[in-house]
């Protein structure tokens, strides 16, 4: 009887792990998926937990360790008031066990969220401590993390960390009818059609995973914001979705239409100096948070792409972010005003947000972020930094970085993101001399702002694996840790993600981070290389149309507004001879972009119009550099293929297929972009691909005649 227990048990053990193992494979853990324990923490991790303090935070902390230490093999798992040496000492001052641990002035620096970890040489116990039950969850998940990833031991820990950011947000794209706009991995995981009564698993899950890395906001609703968002049906919805989230320190914030009092309230305008319209806006707010306490605030999109704003009543961006920052300063709330702004004016596209905003510097209140596309385009694969960034030193901004792939290929391409966010944010503007680095700007360094935020537009959808492609999520990660923590590397992310989310491996971790990240700067050089941009299908955004004409369309709705090719050159000069958008960044760097021969390449053509047979530093002509430059993109993700090849074995068998089926279609779309942009230009230059290079696999014409089918993603 013992030995038929004793297999009835492994094989019951044999099953679960069977189980678990199934359910990981698809990708809906995200970077929960691999519970292996880092090589390099040998000392012991205690397995008594001390928590002295209870509320549905700390309910979610005993969970996630009760689960996650055995997992990791460290054993099971006991909770206890009682102090002792060799613990896990969790809590805040509440506690008498952490308060005789911790003197008060140490967690004051710590503000809401910050934490410290610390275990002195010599002893056992490790201590979790905050200021809040917030602040705990995101050191529990930390440690856990150190367990998984570290690259020392943990025999001595001393670790405090302060987030970057106060509000740290997801901007969700996802409309009332379930549909998502620039989304690429389903529908909408939130289901609208049936809330309040039914409530997704999802919902926690999603809290968890953005606890996880640090997010503490979403924005639930598309910036093109319905105004039925704002009805009392849909607001008991929220209030559902915002009870789960605030155990897990997640604020809702809610997208809102200018024109929602005159829509919903039946008022003759929306008109921000309109007493009526104020008291509608005060009313609604006091309607929410009689709702929701914690509710965040409004994220706005006016007088942009068509949607109603205050210039509608000849009244500026500072008089509709006031009115609605006065309605909601009283509980506490902010107002998010995105700054996406052009008109068809006539001036240069990259100018127009600087010229509406600037001017305004000063005049908006306290709880006003004006949040702020990282280039001066839309979201584009590489632009310069956006001007306003320094500019404005009596105004809060905050980054928009775009998570999804609107313009890098959608789903389908494996482009590590996190260079992108990292580029942007240790970029130095100068607009207070060396090292006014867009973080420092932004976090609070250089203008002490009392409320910070970075926000970043969500990649999620219903499908499993959340994200589409399997290495998107790296990009939703990576956003979360940059929110943190602004200084981190984009090495260092992608090698926690590599590890939690696949396998400890050292050979798959080196070559797949490799892999990540050049990733980025790959997409760059099939795409729009050398400074340009735009040259995406109408529409859609995705594939090649450089040709791009719509009749009646506006010209900087079109690529060719922006390359400018013609038999001279191509390129859009912004210089002092052309546009002049270069005044609007700081010296030196508006004279570094204004001549020629000093602005980075990488930028060339986005400040200056060249001939095609301008020298470039390396010997090359214009032309033959555009051509290596593609060519390179190409043979990068080839490569890509090749090492992702390698890996087979070493992960499981389903994600190894899916990423390998997603690369295929990469490396052929890299090609398409290749040919249709070399081809094209071909036609304006009259110069021959280099002959070492492979040559086109496409006829123009035929590319051309390519109609994209959204259905196919979505």
């Amino acid at each position: 009887m013992k030995i038929k227990s004793i297999i009835s048990s492994l094989f019951i053990l044999l099953l679960v792990n069977s189980a678990s193992f199934a359910q990981a494979i698809d990708g809906s853990q995200l970077w929960f998926t691999n519970q292996q324990h880092s090589a390099k923490v040998r000392t012991a991790i205690p397995t008594i937990v001390c928590i002295q303090e209870e509320s549905a935070t700390f309910q979610i902390i005993k969970e996630e360790l009760a689960e996650s230490i055995p997992a990791l093999g460290i054993g099971e798992v006991s909770f206890t008031q009682k102090t002792a040496k060799n613990i896990v000492l969790v809590g805040t001052l509440k506690s008498k066990a952490i308060a005789s641990q911790l003197n008060e002035d140490e967690l004051t620096k710590l503000g809401n969220d910050g934490f410290i970890i610390r275990r002195s040489k010599g002893e056992g116990t490790i201590l979790i401590a905050a200021n809040t039950e917030f602040g705990t969850l995101y050191g529990v998940y930390e440690f856990l993390r150190l367990i998984k990833t570290s690259s020392s031991d943990l025999a001595e820990i001393d670790r405090i960390e302060i987030p970057s950011y106060h509000r740290r947000v997801l901007n969700h794209w996802d409309n009332l009818d379930g549909t998502v706009e620039r989304g690429y991995a389903g529908h909408s995981i939130w289901k609208w059609d049936e809330l309040p009564s039914t409530i997704s698993p999802r919902y926690e899950a999603y809290a968890r995973a953005n606890a996880s890395i640090g997010i503490n906001g979403a924005v639930l609703n598309n910036v093109n914001a319905n105004p039925d968002i704002l009805t009392k049906d849909y607001l008991e919805k929220v209030k559902v979705i915002a009870g789960i989230f605030r155990p897990y320190g997640i604020k809702v914030y809610l997208s809102v239409n200018f024109s929602s009092p005159k829509e919903l309230g039946g008022l003759e305008n929306s008109d921000p100096l309109n007493d009526q319209v104020k008291a509608w806006w005060n009313d609604k707010a006091d309607e929410i948070y009689s709702m929701i306490p914690d509710f965040g605030g409004f994220l706005v999109k006016a007088n942009s792409e068509g949607l109603p704003g205050p210039q509608d009543y000849g009244r500026t961006h500072a008089d509709g972010a006031n009115m609605l920052a006065d309605a909601l300063a009283p509980h506490g709330g902010i107002v998010m005003w995105r700054a996406f702004v052009y008109n068809p004016d006539g001036d240069d596209r990259a100018k127009q947000a600087y010229k509406e905003f600037v001017p305004l510097d000063g005049q908006f209140r306290k709880n006003v972020i004006i949040q702020l596309k990282n280039g001066p385009i839309d979201f584009q694969p590489r632009e310069p930094f956006s001007p306003m960034f320094g500019a404005m030193k009596y105004t809060t901004l905050m980054p928009e970085f775009q998570i999804t792939q609107e313009y890098l290929g959608f789903s389908d391409h494996l482009v590590f993101l996190s260079t992108l966010f990292e580029e942007c944010l240790n970029t130095d503007t100068y607009a207070e001399g060396p090292n006014t680095t867009i973080a420092r700007i932004t976090d609070g360094e250089v203008f002490n702002d009392s409320i910070t935020a970075i926000a970043g537009v969500a990649n999620i959808g219903e499908d499993t694996n959340w994200c589409g492609h399997h290495f998107a999520q790296s990009n939703w990660y990576a956003f979360g840790r940059l929110a943190w923590n602004n200084k981190l590397s984009s090495a260092e992310i992608a090698n926690e993600w590599l590890k939690q989310t696949f396998t400890q491996d050292a050979d798959f971790v080196a070559q797949m981070q490799t892999v990540m990240l050049q990733s980025r700067e790959a997409v760059v050089d099939y795409m729009t290389p050398i400074g340009l941009h735009h040259l995406m299908g109408w529409s859609h955004h995705h594939g090649p149309e450089p040709w791009c004409e719509i009749p009646g369309a506006r010209p900087d709705w079109l690529p060719t507004y922006y390359h400018k090719a013609d038999s001279a050159g191509i390129g859009f000069d912004r210089s002092t001879t052309g546009s002049e958008a270069v005044l609007q960044y700081a010296e030196p760097l508006r004279s570094i972009y204004d001549n020629i021969s000093t602005c980075p390449e990488m930028y060339l053509l986005w400040f200056h119009h060249l001939s095609w047979d301008y020298i470039l530093h390396n010997g090359n002509t214009l032309w033959d550099e555009l051509c290596y430059k593609y060519s390179s993109g190409v043979d990068r993700v080839k490569v890509f293929q090749q090492t992702w090849d390698r890996m087979e074995g070493k992960i499981d068998v389903q994600r190894f297929k899916d990423v390998q089926a997603r690369l295929a279609i990469q490396a052929t779309e890299a090609m398409w972009w290749r040919d249709a942009c070399l081809l094209y230009f071909q036609t304006f230059s009259g110069k021959p691909i280099p002959m070492e290079l492979e040559r086109p696999v496409h006829v123009l014409e035929k590319l051309k005649q390519i109609k994209f089918d959204m259905t196919h993603h979505n």
